[in-house]
């Protein structure tokens, strides 16, 4: 479970489909009608169950019911409840029987398996005593739910009075937290002390003297003109309140427990293995990320032959714009000269918007299925953007009413060079993370479960997969746009290296970052963010290119399967409109879909 909510949390979605569309895998053969119905009424009663646990995973897709809750998925009687849970489905699942299943319901089958022995499996991993860091922090996104510009509506009265519910159980959230930061400190499960060092500046921004430069008081500034003057004088004074006498108080509480008490015990080393029962923490965080088998030794050998493959196009990009130099110097060149950067996130944001209408007018050349959902272009706001990656996505809400966000890291201008535009667009937005998660989650054939949770291989693999496609789709015929191309998959190459290499070879932070500057033009800052990143999120970072190499090898495998027969547009569409998949199950649905093909 605590890997779909975190799919859910995170928001790392993409794109969307009509909503009569269905999904393109046949339907249950009529002899197995009863064992589907008993498949498909079970795993609505688990997400139902699911939600009422999780409430703010029912925010995220729509179902305001627990608006006003807050799940402290940090207490034992929560990890209690969860683990119950988990092992009630997967013995009702079990009592099924799925011989006869086919199609869509067979798929419902082996995924809701798989995710529930994955989450059984992943409790004798204590996850929950390393609550913060500074990538994925609910305390962090909460001050993002709170402004008014995610996911948490505020449009009427009740939505205002429903975040003030939801504040005071943040608060005991934040309690929690630092009850399992002690425990942790007790059993040697603590965080590095570079990951830390980032995490209070975060909670400190949100310590403010005037609760009216707090961005938990931008609600209250756009409060609806509908209001009447009652309600806004009352939740004025109770927004006030929440922020100056709960949340305030709680996150400096947090702030000041790390600095004094947790800081002192936190570790120098920066490997997953260095904790108890590290080495195999870190091979399950490998396998879950990856939805494969693969071994951290066997993803390493695969990153060092992709980075050496990568560089020889690099040269190839380098010798094409007549640069004489070696490969170093070309890096050089490209991180410094003056041409390759935007001199105002005004013009950062311009840029983006100039790719999407290019890539938007190309894409009916691959694709049949398109996202009913539109998306936005923001800056990343600022009180996040130090500690933020260059780029994110925010799925829209499954009903249109609030559209995905393609979020622009501009806090420095160098890490967002011109030549990376066309790439990053495609990534994060179309055909990428946007197109992927809000057809999915359009696709109300599907069970909720499957509209609604995700696959990091999947979800990384396609958008990393969109990129490699980019030329057929008529971009990158700027050779430095295809540079940019180079550069951000040698970045998800580099990842299977360093990755590894933090968590099972013993390299250290400035080892990975030396490899990263050798091997690519990103900007150092950028270099160093990832690298902390990968510290912090241990094997998530894996998924991006184990999950595009499994994508293109099933292509090929297809387009050889079926020669002259073989159609892009319906290879994507049975891709994108069954909903994300793990590899195993995606690569035998692959083989089936070619069967129908032929």
């Amino acid at each position: 479970m605590r890997k779909v909510i975190l799919v859910a949390v995170l928001a790392l979605f993409a794109c969307a489909q009509e909503n009569d569309n269905q999904p393109a895998s046949a339907t249950a053969e009529a002899g197995s009608i009863d064992h589907a119905a008993a498949l498909n009424e079970m795993v609505e009663a688990y997400f139902e169950e699911l939600l009422e646990l999780n409430p703010l995973y029912a925010t995220f897709i729509g179902d305001n019911r627990f608006n006003d809750r807050l799940a402290n998925s940090l207490s034992p009687e929560y990890q209690e409840s969860s683990k119950a849970m988990e092992r009630k489905y997967l013995a009702a699942l079990l009592e099924i029987d799925n011989s006869d299943l086919s199609g869509q319901d067979l798929l419902t089958y082996e995924i809701f398996r798989l995710d529930r022995e994955n989450e059984i499996a992943s409790e004798k991993f204590p996850g929950e005593l390393l609550p913060l860091n500074q990538m994925f922090s609910l305390p962090n996104f909460f001050a993002v739910m709170g402004s008014g510009q995610s996911v948490q509506p505020f449009v009427t009265v009740t939505d205002y009075e429903n975040f003030l519910g939801r504040a005071d159980d943040l608060v005991e959230y934040m309690d929690q937290a630092i009850i399992n930061m002690r425990i942790g400190v007790e059993r040697g499960v603590v965080q590095p002390r570079v990951v830390m060092e980032k995490v209070v500046p975060q909670l400190r921004a949100h310590v403010v003297d005037d609760v009216a430069t707090s961005v938990f008081y931008g609600p209250v500034e756009k409060m609806p003109e509908d209001f009447s003057d009652e309600d806004r004088v009352r939740l004025t004074a109770a927004y006030t309140d929440m922020i100056e006498n709960r949340l305030v108080p709680a996150y400096l509480r947090v702030a000041e427990f790390i600095e004094q008490e947790y800081m002192p015990e936190t570790r120098e080393t920066v490997g997953w293995d260095a904790l108890p029962d590290g080495k195999a923490w870190y091979a399950f965080q490998a396998e879950s990320s990856t939805s494969t088998k693969m071994s951290p030794e066997e993803i390493h050998e695969i990153g060092l032959a992709e980075v050496a493959r990568i560089r020889g196009e690099m040269e190839d990009v380098a010798r094409q714009v007549g640069f004489d130099g070696t490969l170093a110097e070309f890096f050089e060149f490209l991180k410094t000269d003056p041409q390759f950067f935007f001199e105002s996130s005004e013009e950062v944001l311009a840029a983006y918007e100039a790719a999407r209408v290019k890539i938007n007018e190309r894409l009916p050349s691959m694709f049949s299925v398109f996202p009913k959902a539109d998306y936005e272009i923001r800056q990343i706001e600022e009180f996040r953007a130090q500690s933020s990656a260059g780029a994110m996505y925010q799925a829209p809400s499954p009903d249109g009413s609030r559209p995905g966000i393609f979020y622009v890291n501009t806090f420095n201008l160098k890490a967002q060079p011109t030549y990376g535009v066309e790439t990053l667009s495609i990534h994060e937005a179309s055909p990428g993370h946007h197109f992927q998660i809000s057809i999915q989650q359009e696709v109300t054939g599907l069970p909720r479960f499957r509209r609604f949770g995700g696959y990091t291989a999947f979800a990384e693999g396609w958008a990393l997969y969109a990129e490699s496609i980019g030329k057929d789709l008529g971009v990158f015929s700027d050779p430095y746009q295809y540079y940019g191309r180079l550069n951000d998959e040698q970045l998800r190459a580099m990842r299977l290296v360093v990755d590894t290499g933090l968590h099972s070879k013993g390299w250290s932070r400035e080892q990975v970052i030396q490899y990263m500057l050798d091997n690519s033009s990103l900007a150092e800052t950028d270099i160093v963010a990832e690298a902390e990143r990968y510290i912090a999120i241990p094997g998530q970072a894996l998924a991006y290119k184990v999950g595009q190499i499994n994508l293109t090898r099933m292509r090929a495998e297809a387009e050889e399967a079926l020669g002259e027969k073989f159609d892009t547009k319906a290879w994507h569409a049975q891709i994108l409109t069954d909903g994300a998949l793990p590899m195993a199950v995606l690569d035998a649905k692959n083989r089936r879909w070619i069967a129908t093909q032929k």
